[in-house]
């Protein structure tokens, strides 16, 4: 027997096709039709059929789509998963390192398991939680994940839903956490059925329909949300959600869906004595993401900081158009800014939106592991024309003094996938609907976005193109040759020594100092007794530390030292205590 319910408030009438048998629900309290059926079970094939249109449709709560978005939904039974991690009892973010990944361009097969015979190379490098972009259901065989339509199933394009299990099993058995990315913010252009149902969305932003969050019917909408986040953490064991672009939730209510989504997730975590980590993708600047909800914030406990990330690129690549134009004016001081703050734009003047922009970082409460720093990701790598990674125009030797910021920083570091050891390969936006009018619009719309900004046509990857795709898939040929092999080994070291070094994992900002020379281009961030030297220059630079060197704990290329004297190649990076 199984339990059939949906949410349709305004329906008059709804049925169920199951296993080729149409049967009536019943009306119950708050829009919710039931029905229990005694001949159906995990395996049979179900859609629902509203009032008399002759389409049926796929479960809004669907937990596998065997057949894509726009085929019945298949009925999935949790329990019968065999679990291999009884003992696992979570990973905190505080002090963890973070690896992003995206599982279609992970492997050349694309798949759960096939990402799961690469799991020993993250945790030899030091990983401590994998976030993996989303794995909603959506309309085709490729795509980045945003476009998701079925929020509760896994897509089969990478295994359904038992292979995300053995995915996320096979982390905690090599003492992995598992981030999930989910999209909360809209819905795909395709196969996206909600509205159907009831009153789901409320307005638009630029990806989509939005989510009715505080309007007429919205309550139910929100548990949607809010039942799917606990689900994942749950029934799939992960231990930590990536909220997508929260500042794209319009939400007037006293208390925002993101402080409703922390509390039930801390209820949770209790339950299930392990830690469970909210991590919100942010483009407000505003601490009262990651401030305590004793203090008056949401309760998150991290944001993505794409200040830190854009610092740090104008400093390696001299880049200054679009949005990285104040950071490219702030230099190198802005840079040390932002080491120390989290944030540039805390209120003052952003060139880029016309107007001022976020607010300050308490750094005497607020500690910098909720602040994820980064050197490159899916979206600063992706949206970019050609998809090009640092590597295509940096130097090995910039790549790891890049590297050095990020992993010798306050915050908590995040890797994108192949990053580690320089990865030539690109990574693009992809997708392929079965639409063609959806394929073209796609298309235009992605070369106009960068016709505007001074891109050739030709030069921008067609995203419905196979071979796109098939670019963007990581080379692991590359790290057995130089230089991607010392790129590695340049990163498994500095993992290894913020993990041995408690003053490098410290997160407490107010303790950080940065001098700068914008002339010489270099940098000394001040980590307790340690120093990370960095020269980023074309000519070697002697920097005079505050104290005398006793001893290098890492270098990029061996600097010399007498005294309080530190010499530096050029482009190279020095750990050193005094």
């Amino acid at each position: 027997m199984a339990d059939f319910e949906v949410w349709a408030p305004e329906r008059e009438r709804v049925r169920v096709h199951v296993d080729g048998a149409t049967h009536e629900l019943g009306r119950g309290p708050g829009g919710w039709w039931r029905a229990s059926i005694g001949d159906a079970g995990p395996g049979s094939r179900y859609a629902y059929v509203l009032d008399e249109d002759p389409t049926p449709l796929p479960d809004p709560r669907s937990r596998w789509q065997p057949d894509g978005v726009h085929q019945a939904s298949q009925l999935y039974d949790d329990s019968a998963f065999s679990w291999s991690d009884s003992t696992w009892t979570g990973r905190l973010l505080p002090g963890s390192v973070v690896y992003e990944l995206h599982i279609g361009t992970f492997t050349p097969a694309g798949t759960f398991d096939a990402a799961i015979d690469k799991l020993d190379h993250l945790a030899g490098l030091g990983v401590d939680l994998v976030e993996v972009l989303p794995l909603n259901a959506v309309d085709g065989p490729r795509n980045w994940g945003y476009d998701g339509v079925g929020w509760y199933a896994v897509t089969h394009n990478y295994g359904g839903p038992d292979g995300f299990k053995r995915f996320v099993d096979a982390c905690h058995g090599r003492g992995m956490g598992v981030l999930l990315d989910v999209v909360y913010n809209h819905l795909g252009p395709s196969g996206a059925y909600l509205d159907r149902f009831g009153p789901y969305f409320a307005g638009s932003n630029i990806w989509g329909p939005s989510l009715n969050l505080d309007g007429p019917h919205s309550d139910t909408v929100r548990r949607f949300v809010v039942e799917n986040a606990l689900m994942w953490l749950r029934d799939f064991h992960v231990d930590g959600l990536r909220l997508d672009a929260v500042h794209a939730l319009r939400d007037t209510r006293a208390t925002h869906l993101l402080e409703e989504l922390a509390v039930e997730v801390e209820t949770l975590s209790t339950h299930l004595g392990r830690p469970l980590s909210l991590i919100a993708e942010s483009d407000l600047n505003d601490p009262r993401m990651v401030t305590a909800r004793e203090g008056g914030g949401y309760g998150l406990h991290a944001q993505w900081c794409d200040d830190v990330h854009h610092s740090l690129h104008t400093a390696l690549t001299g880049e200054s158009q679009g949005y990285y134009g104040d950071f490219a004016r702030a230099g190198l001081t802005g840079l040390a800014h932002v080491l120390c703050r989290a944030f540039l734009h805390e209120g003052g003047w952003s060139s880029f939106r016309r107007r001022s922009h976020g607010a300050p970082v308490d750094t005497r409460r607020v500690p910098g592991h909720r602040f994820l720093a980064y050197l490159q990701n899916h979206d600063q790598i992706g949206n970019r024309a050609t998809g090009d990674r640092l590597s295509a125009t940096l130097s090995s030797g910039l790549l790891a003094c890049g590297a050095a910021l990020v992993l010798c920083s306050p915050f908590t570091p995040m890797i994108f996938m192949g990053e580690e050891w320089g990865a030539r390969t690109p990574w693009r936006f992809f997708s392929s609907f079965p639409d063609p009018a959806l394929r073209e619009a796609v298309r235009t719309g992605r070369i106009a976005e960068f016709v505007e900004h001074g891109w050739g046509e030709a030069a921008v990857p067609d995203p419905n193109a196979e071979q796109t795709f098939l670019d963007s898939k990581l080379d692991w040929d590359e790290p057995r040759r130089e230089p991607h092999r010392w790129i590695l080994g340049t990163y498994r070291e500095l993992v290894a020594l913020r993990k041995a070094n408690p003053q490098l994992s410290a997160p407490w900002l107010e303790d950080v100092e940065v001098e700068v020379d914008e002339a010489a281009r270099t940098i000394v961030l001040h980590r307790g007794s340690l120093r990370l030297a960095v020269n980023l220059g074309g000519a070697a630079a002697t920097l005079t530390m505050d104290a005398p060197v006793t001893g290098v704990l890492l270098a990029s290329e061996q600097p010399k030292s007498e005294g309080r004297e530190l010499t530096l190649a050029p482009e190279s990076f020095a750990v050193v205590a005094l």
